[in-house]
């Protein structure tokens, strides 16, 4: 029987092996990024883009460390695209990594292209300055009549406008092929995306493009089948010797596209076209902030290395925001408000995790405080004040001590409660701290019966428990009632771990009096809290979790 056991643990291991190996492509990717924020997240909005919000979005993309940006897709008409690349022009930004869209054509005739006139897509770019031009580019049956209009008529339309960008645009253009409808080609006609992958990987080494790129438009196809894609296309351009680039962007519509980018770049795609958030046409598009998460998640530092990391989840949030007014969705992975996206493996240097979050743990002032801590706070609370002296933060340590010894239960962390410690010992309130104490003040009734809903919550858990009415709860009720939506899984080593990290158990026991330290922190800070639920999410994302993860990083 043992033996037998042993033999199905061998083949358990063996098999689990064999089927996480392909993951090590991830691993090992040195990813290229084509960032697409600025185009994909107007695609599907009830409003477009104006020319500040086109700024914002792409200071931010910057800030990512995403060297190539697509920066227009053009039409006859004016519009905002237009505008823009002239100003990025005028403010020197360097034209290297802008990159925009073309039609091959300027227009289609019974099925038919015009291969004559010069596509507006490409003429316009001129005057800019820019040189990087990405063609769209369609192999089924819906928009050409290949009977007539052959395969080969389309290798030689392709080559004419890409010799054109080198002899109008630059010498040193960059080009790049979009396959966008390769959900309708390749089921019968795989043959035309190879023959044209094959023609233009013979172009002489100084004319072949940059490389090739191709969408999944409507989220319909398998993971799989998107992958053999990607591994036919790069077979092609391997048995060429062609080097260039393959990249893949996937819209969302069945809860595939993040999989599926990841399935593409696992099958001989290098690298993705796509927005840093999910909002995009349709039902959105695989993020890049979750794709290059899920490659550092695998163990991927090149990634590390080449990007900002640490501002990806912060660039999803605001791109989000300044596309549709919005917070991402709190249920969105890695930057939605719920999100429990702790990455325990990588070393504090190289993946900081507070700023991953974009959440900073308050600065605890507890009877450990220094008077010098005690000091520092306040200036960076409420600026350099000629009364922040250390004789006075002095008064304040022994008031706090004093509040100890007398059962005195405040909070010393937020605005107002370091402003309310502050008159206490003397001091006399400057403006910031009138502003505010007086927003508090005003909601101060509610905020108490915010305070005395919260509690009922607790009580009812309390019964729950062994010993009764001890201002306690123990690890295990406290997940239940008040920690499930923030951590998956209470027993895991993880979790475990972040909970003993802070310092609110006593023998295993959750205690009332630090509990509700940082909900009076939570409603002194975010006075505006309207909903028990509200002050729960606030206490815990914006204070005890952070918190939790700042201690767990100092003992490791």
């Amino acid at each position: 029987m043992a033996s037998k056991m042993q033999q199905l643990v061998q083949n358990y291991k063996k098999d689990s092996a064999k089927a996480l190996e392909k993951y090590q492509v991830l691993r090992d990717l040195d990813i290229f990024v084509l960032d697409n924020s600025i185009r994909e997240s107007t695609v599907g909005q009830l409003r477009g883009h104006t020319l500040e919000s086109k700024w914002k979005i792409y200071n931010e993309v910057k800030q990512c460390g995403f060297k190539n940006t697509i920066v227009a897709s053009f039409s006859h008409m004016t519009r905002v695209d237009d505008v823009f690349i002239m100003q990025l022009k005028e403010r020197g930004e360097d034209p290297e990594g802008l990159w925009a869209f073309s039609e091959i054509t300027e227009g289609i005739k019974n099925k038919i292209p015009d291969t004559e006139n010069v596509p507006v897509g490409i003429r316009k770019l001129k005057p800019a300055g820019l040189y990087s031009v990405i063609f769209e580019v369609d192999l089924g049956d819906g928009v050409y009549d290949f009977n007539k209009f052959t395969i080969k008529d389309m290798c030689e339309l392709l080559n004419k406008w890409n010799n054109w960008c080198f002899e109008n645009l630059s010498p040193k253009a960059k080009v790049m092929y979009s396959f966008r409808d390769l959900p309708d080609t390749m089921p019968d006609h795989s043959d035309r995306a190879f023959e044209v992958v094959s023609f233009l990987a013979n172009l002489p080494p100084n004319r072949r493009p940059f490389g090739m790129m191709f969408e999944e438009p409507r989220g319909k196809s398998m993971p799989e089948e998107c992958g053999m894609w990607a591994r036919y296309i790069r077979k092609v351009m391997d048995d060429h010797k062609w080097k260039g680039h393959l990249l893949v962007h996937v819209h969302e519509k069945f809860g595939y596209c993040d999989v599926t980018a990841l399935q593409v770049l696992m099958d001989g795609a290098d690298g993705i076209w796509a927005s840093v958030c999910s909002e995009g046409a349709a039902m959105g598009n695989a993020p890049s902030c979750v794709t290059l998460l899920n490659l550092i998640r695998l163990g991927n530092k090149k990634v590390l290395k080449k990007f900002n990391c640490t501002y990806l989840r912060k660039a999803a949030i605001n791109v989000t925001k300044i596309t549709t007014g919005m917070e991402p969705h709190s249920r969105q992975p890695i930057f939605g408000a719920r999100a429990t996206d702790f990455v325990f493996d990588l070393n504090p240097e190289e993946f900081d995790l507070a700023s991953f979050f974009g959440e900073e743990a308050p600065v605890r002032i507890t009877t450990m405080a220094s008077k010098e801590m005690i000091q520092q706070r306040l200036i960076n609370l409420f600026g350099n004040d000629p009364q922040f002296t250390l004789e006075l933060t002095h008064k304040m340590k022994e008031l706090i001590l004093e509040d100890l010894r007398t059962g005195r239960k405040e909070e010393y962390m937020s605005m107002v409660g370091l402003a309310l410690l502050f008159d206490r010992a003397g001091g006399s309130l400057n403006q910031p701290m009138r502003d505010a104490i007086d927003q508090f003040e005003v909601r101060s009734p509610h905020a108490k019966y915010l305070l005395e809903e919260v509690r009922k919550i607790w009580d009812e858990w309390d019964l729950k428990d062994k010993v009764k009415g001890d201002n306690m709860l123990q690890f295990d009720t406290f997940y239940n009632g008040f920690l499930a939506p923030y951590f998956s899984c209470y027993r895991c080593n993880d979790t475990m771990k972040a909970l003993q990290a802070i310092d609110m158990d006593a023998d295993g026991m959750v205690d009332w009096n630090e509990f509700e330290t940082y909900l009076k922190w939570a409603l002194h800070q975010y006075p505006m809290t309207e909903t028990v639920d509200e002050l729960l999410d606030i206490t815990f994302r914006k204070g005890l979790i952070p918190a939790m993860q700042d201690e767990y990083i100092k003992t490791k």
